[in-house]
């Protein structure tokens, strides 16, 4: 009896071949369809069965920084630096995102010290990194100043400090920098947000990251607004998000009875569709029919999904001119 329950225990799991490169694919296809929970999830069991290559390992830890599970991203990281990747320096430069992202600011200002000292760093990339490098000691140096002075006092963050040389980082930068707000008090810095708010050559995405931060605390004031040839004054206390405008909630309903036998085309679309109203925030798709913008968003997904359709080259042109704005390509 027991030596039958030692051997039962001592029993291994028999995958079938090619078993674990299915689960790391599969999961790939998730990551890449922007179900990114359910591709964190496979990942995991791959890994449990076995070695994730280079590639899979680099779309897990995207994947995982796209849900904001930056705790797990930066090993998945630190497991690829260690391997030495191919695309060694864009998996470091993702690793010093998510740093930032987890307010490891002496550290970063540490890493990217020691990659100046090796000279990994491009050449095209150096005044970039040297920014970054001295915006981390900048904020590391204040919440160390900040602890010492006023330990009780984490409302304010750091755009203070950072607001009038905003517009001299990259746009990256920038997102990093914004991403530290949405919890804190805003108010003692409407001034300094309203000013970037209305600069000329502020990116439409930041612009309007920015705003979203005033209509959530309900912040009284008039800003002048101007993209894509368009300028409004508006009240951020008067102002509904980007999901709650009138038009968005237009597009969606028509999109949705639409595609109501396409779910995976239905998701898709709808997550275009919000991060093409909040680049285009306060304005909309005005210059478009509501029925035309629906159909062409249909249109565009399936596209992309490899369907041949028939398209409204000019709105389609249009949509495809937000989609690169709002992945930030500088």
């Amino acid at each position: 009896m027991n030596e039958n329950k030692e051997n039962k225990n001592k029993r291994k799991v028999i995958l079938f071949p090619g078993t674990v490169d299915r689960l790391f694919n599969e999961a790939k296809k998730l990551a890449e369809t922007l179900h990114y929970n359910e591709a964190n999830e496979m990942f995991e069991q791959a890994l449990l069965l076995g070695e994730g290559d280079e590639i899979s390992l680099s779309i897990f830890a995207y994947s995982l920084y796209e849900v904001k599970n930056f705790e797990r991203a930066k090993q998945i990281c630190e497991e690829l630096l260690a391997i030495g990747p191919s695309m060694y320096f864009e998996v470091m430069e993702l690793y010093l995102t998510i740093c930032m992202q987890l307010r490891q600011f002496k550290q970063v200002e540490k890493i990217i010290e020691s990659l100046f000292d090796e000279e990994l760093i491009p050449e095209h990339e150096i005044e970039k990194f040297e920014r970054l490098k001295n915006l981390n000691a900048h904020i590391a140096e204040n919440q160390g100043s900040q602890l010492q002075s006023s330990p009780v006092n984490d409302d304010d963050g750091d755009f203070e400090i950072i607001a009038s040389e905003l517009l001299k980082l990259s746009v990256q930068e920038q997102l990093m920098i914004i991403n530290e707000l949405p919890e804190k008090n805003i108010r003692p810095y409407v001034k300094e947000i309203k000013a970037v708010i209305e600069t000329e050559d502020v990116h439409p995405f930041i612009q309007s990251l920015l705003l979203i931060l005033l209509v959530e605390q309900e912040v009284n004031l008039d800003l002048n607004i101007a993209k894509f040839d368009m300028t409004k004054q508006v009240n951020p206390a008067q102002l509904p998000l980007p999901t709650k405008m009138p038009q968005y909630e237009e597009i969606a309903t028509i999109i949705s009875e639409k595609l109501v036998q396409e779910p995976s085309t239905l998701e898709f679309a709808q997550h275009l569709m919000a991060k093409h109203a909040i680049v285009l925030y306060p304005f909309e798709w005005a210059i478009f029919r509501s029925e035309d913008i629906a159909l062409s968003y249909i249109e565009f997904v399936k596209s992309m999904f490899g369907e041949i359709v028939e398209i409204n080259s000019e709105i389609v042109d249009f949509l495809q001119k937000i989609e690169k704005i709002s992945d930030l390509q500088e």
